[in-house]
């Protein structure tokens, strides 16, 4: 078995070269006039200073939680779990930094790309988003693929060895990825949305300029808001999605392998089949991203459509040979689990796209209430929010129900892993988003012709859909993700079963239903305080610097950056910390019946909240996109203030708190395995 994880190992190094090789390409293209790669080199020195200070800062959360993790796991004799954890704070990390890299050259080699044509706009965008979708799978299946045979070497490949302190160090790897994605969706969430927000509300409401007129101070940091928060945030949101999905999957292998009878010998092979399905899907990613091309005619959702359809359509049947030659017993009842995942992660892709697209008529609705001022305009964002969390759900819970009754947890686990399978060219996808925004306002800041924006602001209009679709992909699989780990948990504690009627584990139910308002609560109290000061710079702003508002003077573009800097990497830690401090807490005082009962609150209500969240900022975005574009008005008009107003509460709803809830969920449940040992 080493050799097919020596294999998989492979497929990883493949997706790294692939990205490297997507790289040249967006480097070699035409960066545009001498003023476009001016207002690019703004936005590429924000970004990367910001993501340096992020990264300085926690550097030390990740020595100091890897020296408690050696203390605590000492007498365990599974002290190396702060390796892994060291191991996947930096593969994390590099992802972001990787991705986040190209995307700051794609985005100006977009907008030139769009002075002559839509469809090698379209190519250049998507390419940079590849570098971000393969940096995620690459350093993921590559660092558990290195880990598994270092730790098979020293602690022995046997079943007992692999059960026992293996798995057990390993998990650590998955606690490393989720805390820096939980801080890096958070800080880059906070960053970006009191850019944006101080943007549009004093830029469109007070001064009446566009969004990213170069007058506008905060348009440098609300451009390098969407390369922090949407590339690197995101990135690292799927990243530990898609090692936690990985790693439960992994973690019950075993017990189901002895439940269905297989021969001791075989048993191992469940545990590696896992990584043998996450390198076909690297492999599976990259030959789909050829799919994506389109016309100066067609629409670009449909290519890109066709790219991550086209994936799934050939991982279903190169699963099945997979799991017939991996292991023994029926690959129908595992293929269908990996099926259901993947369906389910489309049909809840296909919802979030109809309750956000501005082509439906949730969005229209919400268009059509700024008619009447920005209170009827928020409550019909909050209806619409609310509804979308039905169909998701329902899917959610037939995945489940489906997944286990054909393979009992192990089939819920790879369920989870049937979403993410193709997550190189879904995280691809949605990482083309934020490039398409960034190219259009490098277009209006360098003043380029009016018929370039309008090929920019088509690719962004996909890309707020994208966006929103990937969002859905990612909080889908946390749910499956999260009960794959709460049974890994349950398995590593030596839980039997959780009594609802226990008050004690009712108790853990309630506080880990509390978490994710609390939580939320913290992200958007940062939100609005970093949008308060940044409004009130613009402001000032415009009132102190002679000639802003003619043109004639140039804005302090770098004060603004350091705003958004200083609020994100101040307000990130306390949100951070409750996701590990928490689980820690209640399992140590309170024992693993009311941390099972946590872990179950937090589950149901984060994804519940994620989604509502998400979907509603998603279409009061668009809402209010669909009257910049002519309804009911347009630019100016009574209705477009309204959803200007309606847009602006619904920015840290699906940019800030409601993605990283699916992170928070997540980690409480990692945290929670690697605790599991010691308090078993």
């Amino acid at each position: 078995m080493n050799t097919l994880v020596i294999a998989v190992a492979g497929t990883g190094v493949l997706a790294l070269v692939f990205a490297a090789w997507r790289a040249r390409i967006v480097a070699a293209a035409d960066p545009g006039t001498p003023r476009m790669i001016e207002i690019a080199g703004y936005i590429r020195e924000g970004a990367m200073a910001f993501l340096r200070r992020q990264y300085q800062t926690l550097l030390y959360f990740v020595i100091g939680v890897a020296a408690l993790l050696t203390a605590a796991n000492w007498s365990q004799g599974t002290s190396l779990v702060a390796l892994a954890f060291a191991t996947g704070a930096l593969c994390s990390a590099l992802a972001g930094y990787f991705g986040m890299r190209v995307a700051t050259l794609a985005n100006v080699r977009t907008s030139a790309a769009a002075r002559t044509s839509i469809a090698q706009a379209l190519h250049i965008a998507f390419t940079g988003g590849s570098v971000m979708g393969m940096c995620v799978v690459g350093l993921g299946v590559l660092g558990l693929s290195l880990l598994y045979l270092l730790f098979t070497a020293i602690f022995g490949s046997d079943i007992a060895s692999v059960t026992g302190p293996v798995l057990a160090v390993l998990s650590g790897f998955s606690l490393g990825a989720s805390s820096i994605a939980l801080f890096a969706r958070v800080g880059g969430g906070i960053y970006t949305k009191a850019a944006d927000i101080g943007a549009d509300l004093v830029g469109k409401l007070e001064v009446g300029i566009p969004e990213d007129d170069p007058r506008n101070p905060a348009a440098i940091a609300d451009a390098v808001g969407d390369n922090v928060g949407d590339v690197a945030g995101m990135g690292a949101d799927l990243f530990e999605s898609y090692v936690g999905a990985i790693l439960g999957a992994m973690i019950l292998g075993i017990p189901y392998a002895v439940s269905i009878g297989v021969p001791e010998s075989e048993q191992l092979n469940f545990v590696i089949l896992p990584l043998a399905l996450a390198g076909l899907g690297i492999l599976v990613s990259i030959g789909s991203t050829f799919l994506v091309r389109t016309s100066e005619e067609a629409n670009p959702q449909r290519a890109l459509n066709l790219g991550v359809f086209g994936s799934v359509f050939f991982m279903i049947p190169l699963t099945y040979f997979a799991i017939r030659w991996v292991v023994p017993g029926d690959a129908l009842a595992l293929l269908g689990s990996m099926v259901l995942g993947l369906v389910g992660g489309l049909g809840i892709a296909f919802s979030t796209e109809y309750y956000t697209a501005g082509d439906y008529g949730p969005v229209d609705a919400i268009s059509a209430s700024s008619l009447t001022g920005a209170a009827t305009n928020l409550i019909s964002g909050l209806a619409v929010g609310m509804q979308s969390t039905a169909v998701p759900t329902l899917i959610i819970a037939a995945a489940l129900v489906g997944s286990y009754s054909l393979a009992g947890l192990y089939g819920i686990a790879l369920g989870g892993l049937g979403m993410l399978s193709t997550v190189g060219i879904q995280l691809a996808v949605d990482a083309y988003g934020p490039i398409a925004d960034n190219a259009g306002g490098i277009c209006e800041m360098s003043n380029l012709p009016r018929e370039v924006r309008e090929r920019t602001d088509r690719l962004d209009a996909v890309g707020n859909t994208t966006a929103a679709m990937g969002k859905g992909f990612a909080i889908g699989s946390a749910a499956l993700t999260a009960l794959a780990l709460f049974s890994a948990f349950q398995t590593q504690a030596r839980l039997s079963a959780l009594d609802l009627l226990n008050p004690v584990v009712m108790a853990g139910v309630f506080v880990g239903g509390m978490v994710p308002f609390l939580f939320s609560s913290l992200a958007m109290r940062a939100v609005g305080d970093a949008a308060g000061e940044m409004i009130e710079e613009v402001r000032r702003q415009f009132k102190e610097i002679p000639g802003l508002m003619e043109g004639t003077a140039t804005a302090d573009y770098a004060r603004c950056v350091d705003i958004s800097t200083r609020a994100a990497l101040q307000r990130m830690m306390l949100p951070g910390l409750l996701a590990v401090v928490i689980p820690v807490a209640v399992g140590f005082l309170a024992g693993k019946q009311a941390l099972g009962g946590l872990l179950a609150g937090v589950t149901v209500t984060g994804v519940l909240l994620a989604l509502f969240m998400s979907n509603a900022g998603g279409a009061w975005d668009n809402a209010k996109k669909n009257i910049e574009g002519g309804a009911h008005g347009g630019k100016g008009s009574p209705a477009h203030q309204a959803a200007v107003v309606g847009d602006t509460v619904g920015d840290p709803f699906k940019d800030t708190a409601g993605p990283s809830l699916n992170i928070l969920i997540k980690l409480m449940a990692v945290v929670a395995v690697v605790i599991a040992p010691l308090i078993a």
